[in-house]
């Protein structure tokens, strides 16, 4: 049986994203990414708003505040801290286990709790892999996370397809890790390396 309650993934994929996005140079917010067009100031302000504020508020039911849909949170010079206090307080929340339970509401229906709190999980991995590979760090996500996120992409890739989060699925030559598979099938090449 799979599990529903991923606070232990969550808390160690949290740990590798905050410590990731502490390693951001200063001076780089306009480099290149693996998403697409976006820059390292559009990825980092998508990071921070999804998988630390709004991941804190689903825990309780609620959605994110809509002032902090436009922010950019990395013109303050303290982001990086900020980043690790509220995703910390995000991870705090899906401590409870009675944040896994129940529906929340997801674009109009009604969607397990689980689901979601896994699909935070993996939003903090990705994300934090793609921050990673754009500042030419490394992202070491364990071997429960990267399993919970393989499985949370299998699950939910035509969703997130059909919204434009992820791009078509990375061929990739030969066995690979459960976190290449998932890069990939997220639309991610798992080589891919920043410009120069």
């Amino acid at each position: 049986m799979e599990k529903t309650n991923l606070s232990a993934e969550m808390r160690a994929a949290a740990a590798e994203t905050a410590r990731v996005v502490s390693g951001v140079p200063q001076g780089v917010l306009q480099a290149p990414t693996p998403c697409g067009d976006w820059d390292l100031r559009t990825l980092l302000n998508h990071t921070i708003l999804w998988t630390s504020y709004s991941a804190e508020r689903r825990a309780h039911g609620e959605s994110v505040a809509e002032d902090l849909m436009s922010k950019d949170f990395t013109a303050e010079p303290g982001f990086r801290e900020d980043y690790a206090r509220q995703i910390g307080r995000a991870v705090s929340a899906w401590s409870d286990p009675k944040a896994w339970e129940g529906t929340l509401g997801v674009m109009g229906d009604a969607t397990p709790a689980a689901d979601v709190g896994a699909m935070l999980v993996m939003e903090m991995a990705l994300h934090g892999w793609d921050v990673a590979r754009a500042t030419g760090q490394e992202y070491q996500p364990g071997e429960a996370v990267a399993t919970a996120v393989e499985r949370t992409v299998q699950a939910q890739a035509e969703l997130f397809r059909k919204y434009q989060g992820f791009a078509d699925p990375v061929a990739i030559a030969g066995p690979a890790p459960a976190f290449d598979r998932a890069l990939a099938l997220s639309g991610r090449d798992p080589d891919w390396k920043k410009p120069g």
